[in-house]
């Protein structure tokens, strides 16, 4: 009996993995937000016995996420950002845009915090400097926000969504929405502070 139930949850990891899988392709419009779901398995009732094909779920939409941006997860981060990052992906760079068909690096924080918080964030990236409570490097967390300057007395000139494990998702003008890591030299070099922003 006992067999049978681990068959049973393991299959149910395996068709939700899949599941999970065409989810890309399925990305909204730019001119559709995405919705926050709490697991694949929100919009529906669960009875006892049926729980632990929801932790299933969000074990394979964690082993998903971590995959797909490169991150070791604690499985407590914030799933609706990782997803919602993850939909960014690959669009391009364009100045002064906020929208899927390009968009600058101020604009994809602002569209995230958006989408994910419900929070309007000031424009550009200085403003949002201003806003946020500044948190030391081996504090930050998944969702704070990384500033970067061209050095002392220069003015922040690029932001960027902290996910885990040093690295950042951001709009870079070399290749619009990816995931970089702050050990880059040039990451590394220019960074200037992280800083966190109130969600409640």
């Amino acid at each position: 009996m006992k067999n049978i139930s681990l068959y049973c949850l393991a299959a149910a990891a395996m068709a939700l993995s899949f599941l999970f899988e065409q989810a890309p392709s399925t990305a909204t419009s730019a001119s559709a937000p995405v919705h926050a779901e709490a697991s694949f398995l929100s919009g529906f009732s669960l009875d006892e016995e049926e729980k632990p094909a929801a932790a299933a779920s969000d074990s394979a939409a964690y082993d998903y996420y971590g995959q797909a941006l490169g991150l070791r997860l604690a499985r407590t981060e914030n799933t609706t950002l990782l997803r919602t990052v993850l939909d960014w992906m690959g669009t391009p760079y364009r100045y002064g845009s906020n929208s899927k068909k390009g968009t600058d690096c101020s604009g994809f924080v602002t569209r995230v915090f958006k989408e994910v918080y419900g929070i309007t964030l000031q424009r550009s990236s200085r403003s949002m400097f201003q806003s946020v409570k500044r948190v030391d490097k081996d504090e930050m967390e998944t969702g704070d926000l990384v500033f970067f300057r061209r050095g002392p007395g220069q003015p922040i000139y690029h932001v960027g969504i902290y996910l885990k494990d040093g690295k950042f998702a951001h709009s870079a003008t070399n290749g619009g929405v990816m995931v970089s890591s702050l050990n880059q030299a040039y990451y590394h070099r220019n960074f200037y502070a992280a800083g966190r922003v109130a969600t409640n």
